[in-house]
C-alpha cells in the first residue's frame, strides 16, 4: 500500500489531497463535512472498508468553515466542484481505474448531488452519502432525479432528516437508505451513549459493505 500526499495549484489557490493506492482497479474519492474531518470515526472506518472491498481512496483536503453556508447553495456548490474537480481529474489522468465511487458527509454530498451527478462523465458512478443535507431543495429533488446507485445513512435526530423527504427517497429503486434511530448529524446516538454509537457505527459500516457488494 502507497500513501501519497499531494499538491494542485490553480488560481492562486493550493488543494491538497492524499491518495492511498494498492493497486486496486476502482476508486473511492472522499469529500469531507465542514467540521467532520478523514481522521474522524466515519471517514477512517468508511476508508477502511473501501481499500478491503477493493478500491483505492482518495481524501481530498479543501478548507471551508460553517460560514459557506452563509452564501447561496449554487455559490458553495460552484466552489467546491471547481476544487475537487482539479483532484478527480489528475488523479483519473494518472490512473487507469475502471469504477468510481464518490462518498460524502454533510457539506460533501453537496457536490456529490449537485455536481457529479449531474456529470454525464460520471453516469456509472456510485455514491455513498452520508447525513446528506436534505433540507436544501435542490439537494432533494437531485436524489430523486438520480438514477445512480447510491446508499443513503442518516439520523432519526438529524436536522436534515425530513419524514416527507425520505419517504419520497425510499421509494427509488436506486437507492438503499439506512435510517438510523435516535442519532444526530455526526450519527453519534442521543442522549449521548458512547457504547450505543460504536454498535450503530458498525451497523453502518456493515450495510455500506453490504451496499458495495450488491452493487458489484
Amino acid at each position: 500500500m502507497e500513501v501519497n500526499q499531494r499538491k494542485i495549484n490553480s488560481n492562486e489557490k493550493e488543494i491538497t489531497y492524499t491518495h492511498i493506492e494498492t493497486g486496486s482497479p476502482a476508486v473511492c474519492f472522499m469529500f469531507s463535512g465542514a467540521g467532520y474531518s478523514y481522521e474522524k470515526p466515519l471517514f477512517y472506518y468508511s476508508t477502511m472498508i473501501m481499500l478491503q472491498n477493493q478500491y483505492d481512496v482518495v481524501h481530498i483536503h479543501y478548507a471551508y468553515d460553517q460560514d459557506i453556508f452563509k452564501h447561496p447553495l449554487v455559490d458553495i456548490t460552484k466552489v467546491i466542484v471547481n476544487d475537487i474537480n482539479l483532484v478527480i481529474t489528475e488523479v483519473l489522468q494518472n490512473h487507469e481505474y475502471q469504477g468510481t465511487m464518490f462518498l460524502g458527509k454533510s457539506l460533501g454530498t453537496i457536490p456529490i448531488i449537485n455536481g457529479i451527478m449531474k456529470n454525464e462523465r460520471f453516469t456509472n458512478a456510485k455514491m455513498i452519502l452520508l447525513t446528506p443535507l436534505l433540507k436544501f431543495d435542490s439537494i432533494f429533488d437531485g436524489l430523486l432525479s438520480s438514477n445512480h446507485p447510491a446508499h443513503i445513512v442518516i439520523g432519526e435526530k438529524d436536522h436534515h432528516y425530513i419524514p416527507d423527504k425520505i419517504q419520497a427517497i425510499e421509494n427509488k429503486t436506486n437507492i438503499s437508505m439506512n435510517i438510523i434511530p435516535h442519532a444526530n448529524h455526526s450519527l453519534d446516538i442521543e442522549p449521548l451513549n458512547a457504547s450505543r454509537s460504536i454498535t450503530t457505527l458498525e451497523g453502518v459500516m456493515n450495510r455500506m459493505e453490504e451496499f458495495l457488494k450488491n452493487i458489484g
